[in-house]
């Protein structure tokens, strides 16, 4: 099946409350954060880690690698606690492509988080060349699928339960 455009944004199973950005930073990750990111992905509930992994467990092998596939930054709140994680990197090898990679913990959804983590990952990609962010994920993922409308033109291709998303990044 080819690419199908997203000409509005997906409906949500559940009312969305009012966003309330909780965010007191974000900064760029690095290889010391690996603690920090593993405590946050076992805050994580089994079924957000599922749905961004595709598994119930993230190894500190799999943080390792997602450290060197691209940029990754934490948002932190008031504490210094790590609430998100965003990674933007040349996953694919596609030429002005970049693959955007978001987690946002359980209780701190639905409250703008993840669009300001995914504008920032977007910013980054836009500044090092790229015109296109791709992101593979489940159909039944409105949240990230509402999202990624937000950031520009998004166009799907299916693959049964999952779907390949590309935004065109806007100027």
């Amino acid at each position: 099946m080819g690419r199908i455009p997203l000409l509005s944004r997906p409906t949500a199973a559940r009312p969305r409350p009012a966003p309330t950005v909780v965010l007191a930073g974000i900064r760029r990750a690095g290889t010391s954060d690996i603690a920090r990111i593993d405590a946050f992905h076992h805050r994580c509930s089994p079924a957000g880690l599922h749905q961004r992994w595709g598994r119930t467990r993230v190894a500190i092998r799999d943080i390792e690698r997602l450290l060197a596939a691209g940029t990754t930054w934490l948002g932190l709140d008031a504490t210094g606690r790590v609430t998100a994680v965003a990674t933007a990197g040349r996953v694919s090898g596609e030429r002005g492509v970049m693959d955007l990679g978001l987690q946002v913990a359980d209780a701190q959804q639905q409250r703008g988080i993840g669009t300001l983590m995914a504008r920032h990952a977007a910013a980054h990609a836009r500044s090092r060349g790229a015109h296109t962010l791709a992101v593979y994920t489940a159909v039944s993922n409105t949240p990230m699928l509402r999202l990624l409308c937000s950031l520009g033109p998004a166009t799907q291709t299916p693959h049964g339960s999952h779907v390949d998303v590309r935004v065109q990044l806007r100027s």
